[in-house]
């Protein structure tokens, strides 16, 4: 892979390219992207752990919600999940739907990964629908869910230096990859910028995701009527200006350690970049989507009733399943917990 990245700089006239092409290529390069080849990227095993893949009671929570939304607003039986992974969260979902409505269900599943799509088949065979792109789905009404979709799509890079800005582009020196700064000269990451109101200080950066933006303006396209949810880690325009961000987000998972250095390890680790929710929200409502609500996951999953799943028991054993889950939850729930990393976006189309 790297040698690929190296010879595909090489051969451009201005010998770089920008960030975002190179996450491209990292991630979703159909033969060597990080995200395309076989071996095992959630989990104990793999790269980085999320929330979903906890425990079932994600999924099964989520599902019991859906099914209230569902009732009180007449929703069709239709979810599409954009990047299933290893399916868990579909399994979940889809076992307590069987379990609390006798309608069918449809479940689409939207992924571009070969290696996760086999995954997805074997755990949970005919009972999902998979397609390579949300655009198959057009026209598309029911519940749209995503769980660490955004943070993991290309981002450009830009650098403040003495109040002018500069995009960081990748080079080769010395047969390495390096950065090189050069004038900012995008008009579409100048007017994100300017909708967001980003004003960097002196040698701050900050990660400008441009493919966030094409993604919703794709959904909102295709869906007529709606939920969308999204769960995420990321940070609002405020926050964005605060000391503690001025070297932005842009980081690399490799065997559940964090990389500073997103230059190493190509096509071997996770990338990932924390999302811009105000500019999420901003370009959702540009194209239709209305906004319901933005809560901290663990605040989220209280307003929607995981706190009724815990059990009260006198059972000693603490391996039993009653524990498990109701460990299970207290992790999902407290504040230290990987809850409060996450926010939970909810937007409406049509409804």
């Amino acid at each position: 892979m790297l040698s690929y990245v190296k010879e595909l700089i090489k051969a451009r006239p201005e010998q770089m390219i920008t960030y975002a092409e190179l996450i491209g290529e990292a991630l979703y390069h159909p033969q060597w992207g990080y995200y395309m080849k076989q071996g095992e990227k959630v989990g104990k095993k793999g790269d980085f752990i999320t929330t979903s893949n906890v425990s079932d009671i994600y999924g099964r929570i989520m599902a019991k919600w859906f099914l209230k939304l569902k009732a009180e607003r007449q929703l069709p039986g239709v979810v599409c999940e954009l990047g299933a992974g290893n399916g868990r969260f579909a399994a979940a979902f889809i076992a307590e739907w069987n379990k609390s409505c006798d309608e069918h269900l449809s479940y689409y599943v939207v992924e571009t990964s070969p290696y996760h799509r086999k995954l997805q088949k074997e755990l949970l065979g005919t009972s999902i629908q998979q397609v390579e792109s949300i655009d198959a789905l057009k026209p598309f009404n029911g519940f749209i869910f995503s769980n660490e979709l955004f943070d993991a799509l290309p981002v450009h890079v830009v650098e403040c230096h003495h109040d002018l800005l500069f995009e960081v582009m990748i080079t080769v020196e010395n047969d390495q990859l390096m950065e090189k700064r050069i004038p900012l000269n995008n008009n579409e990451i100048e007017m994100f910028m300017k909708q967001s109101k980003l004003k960097l200080n002196h040698k701050q950066r900050i990660e400008i995701p441009l493919a966030m933006g094409r993604m919703i303006a794709r959904m909102a396209d295709v869906v007529e009527s709606g939920w969308f949810v999204t769960v995420d880690y990321g940070y609002s325009d405020e926050e964005w200006g605060e000391a503690f961000h001025r070297e932005g987000s842009l980081r690399g998972y490799y065997q559940h350690e964090q990389i500073r250095d997103v230059l190493k390890f190509i096509g071997e680790m996770d990338i990932t970049s924390h999302v811009h929710f105000d500019s999420l929200i901003r370009i959702g409502e540009k194209h239709g989507l209305e906004f319901v609500s933005k809560q901290r996951q663990d605040q989220f999953l209280i307003s929607i009733g995981i706190l009724e799943e815990l059990e009260n028991h006198v059972d000693p054993n603490p391996f039993s399943e009653v524990s498990r889950r109701n460990r299970a939850i207290r992790s999902l729930i407290m504040p230290s917990g990987m809850s409060a990393y996450f926010h939970v976006v909810v937007q409406k189309k049509g409804i």
